[in-house]
């Protein structure tokens, strides 16, 4: 009988449950989904992540590629994460080219990456105006249950601390490259920044970490990304506006959640198993 009301009138049946402050999953308002993070997962890949929050799984590789650098930044390599979402994972998605989430979801990756200064482009410079690496940081989301932005940022940046990047000798001269496979380095990764989303539901009651059910219903959006105690960005794509004491409490959410998630990738980084 719930489950019929459910699907007649999800709203109020939300609401019923929302009056009481607790979710139909059993979680508080402002109660975050367990995470869990995986390194190194990808053989193929020089580094690779899976995160999971709740039932939302997000499984990230990176291959790294030498070109020539751009004619604009000749001193500098670059990253270029793109997130894909097959239509596996989440009945509502299609077959077909990659849609308007896609889309956004990797231009937010994109965004987050340069503005927080994730990795200096310089180190992945091997010779100016010759040759530099190019990180592509493809994003696959496996099930999508809600919060894709903090699950892809969480795979992003555990994937990038996985990376290892042979030794490259290019001689000027003769313009010939050595790749030495048997020595590898690390990528400097000098920023761990963490997203983290809420769903605002009949405009004035605040959800954390919204499953897509929930994220259907909300009449906004928003996700807050931090690193290191600092705020770097609010991302609301619209919706129902928030009060600033309803702001705040999201970064000091978000701040706390971040440290955590932080945490757990490094001790899957420190795992044994690795």
């Amino acid at each position: 009988m719930a489950a019929q009301y459910k699907t007649i009138h999800p709203v109020k049946y939300y609401r019923e449950y929302l009056a009481h402050d607790v979710r139909p999953d059993g979680r508080g308002l402002l109660e975050f989904r367990a995470v869990a993070v995986n390194v190194g997962s990808i053989g193929t890949a020089d580094g690779s992540a899976i995160v999971k929050i709740g039932n939302t799984v997000v499984t990230c590789g990176v291959k790294a590629e030498l070109t020539a650098p751009a004619a604009t930044e000749p001193g500098a390599g670059w990253l270029v994460p793109n997130v894909e979402l097959p239509a596996l994972c989440s009945p509502e998605l299609r077959p077909g080219p990659p849609g308007d989430r896609a889309q956004a979801a990797s231009h937010f990756l994109a965004e987050l990456v340069r503005n927080c200064g994730c990795v200096d482009p310089r180190r992945l410079c091997v010779a100016p105006g010759r040759l530099a690496w190019v990180l592509y940081c493809d994003v696959v989301c496996l099930d999508l249950d809600g919060s894709l932005l903090d699950a892809c940022t969480a795979a992003l940046l555990a994937a990038l601390r996985t990376v290892t990047l042979p030794r490259v000798q290019y001689d000027g001269d003769s313009e010939e490259t050595s790749v030495l496979l048997d020595q590898r380095e690390s990528l400097d990764v000098l920023a761990h920044p963490a997203a983290t989303t809420y769903a605002v539901f009949d405009d004035d009651t605040l959800i954390a970490d919204p499953t897509a059910e929930e994220e259907s219903l909300c009449s906004g959006l928003l996700t807050v990304v931090v690193e290191g105690g600092q705020l770097c960005s609010v991302h609301k794509p619209g919706g129902s506006p928030l009060t600033h004491e309803q702001l705040q409490r999201c970064i000091a959410l978000a701040h706390r959640r971040g440290r955590a998630v932080h945490n757990l990738v490094r001790a899957a980084l420190c795992s044994p198993e690795r």
